[in-house]
C-alpha cells in the first residue's frame, strides 16, 4: 500500500449541498429558504420579533426589584454537613471555616459567604465559623454540643 493509494471508505465523505445552482440541483432558486421576506436574506437574527406586534416578553407584567449589589450566600444545611462528616469529607474534631468547607467539597464556592440552615439533623459536635446562620441552625448545633461563630459582614460602601 502506498500513500497515493489511500482513500476513505465508500460513503464516509459526503459533498456539501450547493445551494442556488439551478432547478436540477433540487436546491435551486430559493435554496430551501422559502420565498421572499426578511428571513430569506442572510445575516438576520430575529429572536423576540413578532412582526411589529408587541413581543410577548414586553406584554407580560414586570414585578419586583433585584438590587445588583445584594449579598448572595451559599446555603449549607445541617443535614448536608452531617452527611459530609459521615462520609469523612470533613473532620468534625477540627474547627471548620468557609475555606475548609470549600476545600473539602461540601460546598462548591463561597460567593459572599456561607449561611447555615436548619434542615436535617446534626449528631456530631462541630465548631463552625461562618458568615451567617439561622437561629434554629445555631440551636441545633449547640444541642449537638457544637458552636457557631458568625463573622462580621462587610458593609457595601455606596457613593452619594
Amino acid at each position: 500500500m502506498r500513500l497515493n493509494e489511500l482513500s476513505d471508505n465508500p460513503g464516509a465523505n459526503k459533498n456539501r449541498t450547493r445551494l442556488g445552482r439551478g432547478p436540477g440541483s433540487g436546491k435551486g432558486k430559493t435554496a430551501g429558504r422559502g420565498v421572499k421576506g426578511q428571513k430569506s436574506r442572510s445575516g438576520v437574527a430575529i429572536k423576540g420579533f413578532e412582526g411589529g406586534q408587541m413581543p410577548l416578553h414586553m406584554r407580560l407584567p414586570k414585578r419586583g426589584f433585584t438590587p445588583h449589589n445584594q449579598a448572595r450566600y451559599v446555603e449549607l444545611t445541617i443535614g448536608k454537613l452531617q452527611a459530609a462528616i459521615d462520609a469523612k469529607k470533613v473532620d468534625a474534631k477540627k474547627a471548620l471555616d468557609e475555606d475548609s468547607l470549600v476545600a473539602a467539597g461540601v460546598v462548591r464556592r463561597k460567593r459572599d459567604g456561607i449561611r447555615l440552615l436548619a434542615k436535617g439533623t446534626l449528631k456530631a459536635k462541630v465548631t463552625l465559623t461562618l458568615t451567617g446562620a439561622t437561629k434554629a441552625a445555631i440551636a441545633a448545633t449547640e444541642k449537638a454540643g457544637g458552636s457557631v461563630t458568625i463573622i462580621a459582614k462587610k458593609v457595601a460602601q455606596t457613593k452619594d
